[in-house]
């Protein structure tokens, strides 16, 4: 069964990247109607059950503000902001309306999905606390944004801990740099390659004498082994 997420968002460049970076990585689990026109909202919504609304907050005639106040007077149904705006009055008036977890441009694919995919979970009664990732002497619990090492746990800035975990999800498998740059820091970052390596460098100082399990491959990026 492919759960079902509409994309409210006026970029038809960043709607065809979200689209295509969700049903890769969902393996189709995942079906992705999109709409860039405020105003067609509702009627879309109250038409056809979904189960995640990724809703940008500046559209065209009725902004994502306002879609939520309304959404939330007849349904439950996730909202992650999608937003370019920063400031911290901005997030807290979205709460209040009622949105389950936001996320500002510019912003990491591979974040997005981990927020879409585990809000659905909750919202599905199917999150399990002991679902957990193990490589080698490695284990994470994506749920719990935690990571032990034989049994003790190791403290992860947030890069670090989404570097490790796609690391993990392809275990034994090179992960270009410019994969885990554009995956983990977000379609329009402009830095270099070089943050890459950077990140990697903490990742494996903080794992300690398990950093070996992180193979550089020249020229290429890294793999993770048991």
């Amino acid at each position: 069964m492919a759960y079902k997420i509409l994309l409210v968002e006026d970029d038809p460049e960043l709607v065809e990247i979200i689209t295509d970076y969700f049903v890769e990585k969902s393996e189709k689990a995942f079906k992705i109607d999109y709409i860039q026109n405020g105003a067609e909202v509702l009627p879309k919504c109250y038409e056809k059950e979904y189960d995640l609304v990724l809703l940008d907050v500046m559209l065209p005639n009725v902004d994502g503000f306002t879609i939520c106040k309304e959404l939330r007077k007849n349904s439950d149904i996730p909202i992650i902001f999608i937003t370019a705006r920063h400031n911290e009055s901005d997030r807290l008036y979205g709460y209040n309306l009622g949105c389950d977890d936001y996320i500002s441009k510019p912003f990491s694919l591979a974040e997005l999905f981990a927020k879409a995919t585990a809000l659905i979970k909750r919202s599905k009664g199917m999150v399990r606390s002991d679902e957990i990732m193990s490589v080698g002497r490695i284990k994470l619990n994506p749920y719990r944004h935690t990571v032990f090492v034989d049994d003790e746990e190791v403290i992860l800035a947030p890069m670090e801990f989404t570097v490790l975990k796609m690391l993990m999800e392809n275990q034994g498998k090179v992960v270009t740099r410019e994969r885990l740059l554009i995956q983990v820091w977000g379609y329009d970052f402009e830095g270099n390659e070089r943050v890459v390596d950077n990140h990697v460098k903490k990742l494996r100082k903080s794992l300690g004498s398990a950093a070996q399990q992180i193979k550089t491959v020249f020229k290429q990026g890294y793999k993770l082994e048991g």
